[in-house]
């Protein structure tokens, strides 16, 4: 029985969604401008992997 109440409950919240549908549309930032989206990647990804060679560097250089 409830079992049946939460899976009415989900179907009618799936139809009672007005989100727009397609690739990359569910996503928190926009994929139209192929060369914004590289700077924003370069930079998130770039600065992950730098963070340590700073780090050690700081670390060096500190007396």
């Amino acid at each position: 029985m409830l079992g049946q109440a939460v899976r009415r409950f989900a179907t009618s919240a799936v139809r009672s969604s007005h989100y727009a549908e397609g690739p990359g549309k569910n996503l928190p930032f926009s994929v139209e401008n192929r060369w914004h989206l590289l700077a924003k990647m370069v930079l998130f990804l770039g600065s992950g992997f730098a963070f340590p060679f700073l780090v050690v560097r700081h670390h060096l250089l500190k007396k």
